[in-house]
């Protein structure tokens, strides 16, 4: 009798929890929602459940569908705050402190997720970081063989001194240059995860419509985590299959109105380089698609100088080729990238100093969108043309000019070869906006690379605005991963 009565315990239990109205934790008291576009608020409840939404002045009602969801779409509000955010069915939620401004994902691998206490003047920044109009909500480290519908956790918090240490150092130093120059509040959420592959965060429908991809996934051997775990006895990795983290950390988060999106990535997939030119485009088609809200602002970092394998142009450089391609991933639409070559560090895979890579990303953002018109690039090569025993580059980004930084006014970074694909350091002039490349090595040269190595922080050119050139090369010939391909490590 005992057993019985625990088991008709247990199924109200059950009863009660489904129905409950229900908002998935990207919800919650402290968020900024979107400004100046339908915000789209959606969650669970029991099948014809009637749902209301209150937000501001607006009320809004739908019914749950057969399977328990349900969507709202609220009006588009102008910043401001806080307001609550009140929905009813069968029991009443109450989010507080609710904000409306601008919402960023940030999104990557770990210098998104590295966090302010451990960048450049980490102390004074945290201890200055009393900004409560900037929101961050970390999500959850999570993988999963298929989409999930919720994320395991995460609570917003406003930025201040006992909470910003935790933050992406990029993204808020990202949203503090944005704060003080629009004074709306910005929300980050922090979806990122270190050592990450971009095939780990892209969806497996988009892999079986491309060509490239469409054959990866015949050759995955499980049909869920708990499988592969059970197999291995031991904790799956996030790279060991693609869409792990699309499913359990992206998904979950769909289809929650954004501005855009900032990220930093590529270090993982720097020995596939010549691939990254499809996987990474094809990643933000689909997250594009899939959130529904067009072709929304894409802003992503150039890997910074490191001294990975290799050195330079004789050794051959996949970092480099990584660059390209992810110079190359600028023909998408509403994409932007700043070069970091300028900041890394030789020994270390992190560099500390995210408050330029946070300002220049939000250099992009501030000209592209909100009607600040300022410079947000560094030169970029544009075309070349062969005069003798030289070679003279145009570049776009440079209307008021060229800077050297070198007290001796001696460009760096820049390579010559002839048809006979032998590259020498180069000299490399200025005049009239333009760089003449020339070396004594090299009678009729035919290409230029600059900052073609893993790691050069000797280049110098920047323009007048103090942003760096990005690296480049005029040739086509072979890299070293042009042929190199994901597999399935079964």
């Amino acid at each position: 009798m005992k057993k019985i009565s625990l088991s008709l315990f247990i199924v109200f239990c059950s009863f009660l929890s489904i129905a409950n109205i229900t908002l998935p934790r990207i919800f919650g008291s402290n968020m900024v929602l979107q400004r100046n576009k339908p915000i789209m608020i959606w969650g669970w409840a029991d099948a014809g459940e009637k749902v209301t939404v209150q937000f501001n002045k607006q009320v809004k009602k739908t019914k749950a569908a057969k399977d328990g969801t349900w969507k709202i779409e609220l009006n588009q509000e102008a910043a401001g705050g806080p307001f609550q955010l009140v929905a009813i069915g069968k029991n009443t939620i109450t989010l507080e402190n609710v904000l409306v401004g601008e919402v960023w994902i940030c999104s990557g691998q770990s210098n998104m997720e590295w966090p302010v206490k451990n960048s450049d003047s980490a102390k004074r920044e945290i201890r200055e970081s009393d900004y409560p109009q900037i929101r961050h909500i970390k999500i959850p480290r999570t993988i999963s063989a298929t989409p999930t519908k919720d994320i395991t956790g995460g609570v917003w918090q406003k930025a201040d001194s006992s909470t910003t240490a935790e933050f992406t150092a990029v993204g808020y130093f990202f949203a503090r240059k944005l704060f003080k120059e629009l004074q709306v509040p910005i929300g980050l959420i922090n979806t990122s995860w270190g050592g990450t592959m971009v095939e780990a965060w892209t969806s497996r429908e988009s892999f079986e419509k491309t060509e490239e991809f469409k054959d990866i996934f015949s050759k995955i051997p499980f049909d869920s985590i708990k499988a592969v775990a059970d197999k291995n006895a031991k904790p799956v990795s996030p790279n060991a299959y693609p869409t792990l983290l699309f499913n359990g950390m992206i998904n979950p988060i769909i289809p929650f109105t954004i501005k855009g999106v900032i990220w930093y990535q590529g270090e993982t997939n720097a020995g596939r380089a010549y691939q990254y030119r499809k996987a990474f485009p094809l990643m933000i088609q689909d997250w594009r698609t899939r959130f529904g809200q067009g072709d929304f602002p894409f802003y992503f970092v150039q890997l910074a100088s490191f001294n990975s394998a290799n050195g330079n142009s004789a050794m051959g450089s996949t970092w480099a080729e990584l660059r390209e391609a992810q110079t190359a991933t600028l023909s998408v639409p509403n994409t932007g990238m700043i070069v970091t070559m300028d900041i890394g560090e030789s020994k270390d895979i992190h560099p500390r100093n995210k408050q330029d890579v946070g300002a220049r990303l939000a250099a992009i953002a501030l000209n592209n969108l909100y009607n600040t018109k300022i410079e947000y690039s560094g030169p970029v090569y544009q075309s070349f043309k062969t005069d003798g025993n030289k070679i003279i580059l145009s570049f776009t980004h440079v209307d008021n000019g060229f800077v050297v930084k070198d007290k001796y006014g001696y460009l760096k970074g820049f390579e010559i070869a002839g048809a006979d694909k032998k590259f020498y350091y180069a000299r490399a002039d200025i005049k009239n906006n333009q760089v003449t490349v020339y070396s004594d090595s090299v009678a009729s040269p035919v290409a230029v690379r600059y900052g073609w190595a893993d790691d050069m922080p000797e280049v110098n050119l920047y323009n007048k605005e103090g942003f760096p050139a990005s690296p480049f090369r005029t040739d086509t010939w072979k890299g070293m991963t042009d042929e190199v391909r994901y597999e399935i490590k079964k």
